[in-house]
């Protein structure tokens, strides 16, 4: 990152091919519309191009800011979007027998998508990208037990879920 701050461009690019997919899916993941995730994947490097200066390496890592920078873009195309999660409720997810394929990935994807946006964001800084919980509570602004608390509600209502789904099986 210092060599892209110091205008590298292959520096740069070196970044944009070890880190765009990772962006990517964390914006899918956050949006779930792969073009609202390209745009945002796009603007995110777009960002750390033209900002890179702001970047002060030492201070975070390059991984946790640009998980940040792609948070933020994130969250504000939810909010142009007028993109809003609403309560979780587990009736509300279809069960197998709803004609749904009961494949257990789905409905993680699906009971992951219906989290409140701070649950969805935490446990998919952690779990999927692989962030560590003092990453992901910079990232999201908030301390590290606040983050914890996040998770614990997250995989709680996702372990219900998922109970529920093999009652039903």
């Amino acid at each position: 990152m210092v060599r892209v701050q110091e205008g590298d461009d292959q520096a740069f690019s070196t970044l944009l091919d070890r880190h765009l997919s990772a962006i990517h899916a964390f914006a899918f993941r956050m949006l779930r519309n792969a073009e609202d995730a390209e745009d945002v994947a796009q603007d995110v490097f777009v960002r750390i191009w033209n900002k890179s200066g702001t970047y002060q390496p030492g201070r975070v890592q390059f991984t946790t800011w640009l998980h940040q920078v792609a948070h933020n873009l994130a969250v504000d195309r939810m909010r142009r979007s007028k993109l809003t999660v609403v309560d979780f409720d587990v009736d509300t997810l279809p069960s197998v027998g709803d004609g749904e394929s009961g494949n257990r990935v789905e409905i993680v994807n699906r009971t992951l998508h219906a989290l409140p946006e701070r649950q969805r964001t935490a446990l998919t800084l952690c779990t999927v990208q692989g962030l560590s919980a003092r990453q992901a509570s910079k990232v999201l602004g908030i301390s590290v037990s606040a983050l914890e608390s996040l998770l614990s509600r997250a995989r709680g209502t996702l372990r219900k879920v998922l109970k529920i789904q093999d009652r039903l099986q």
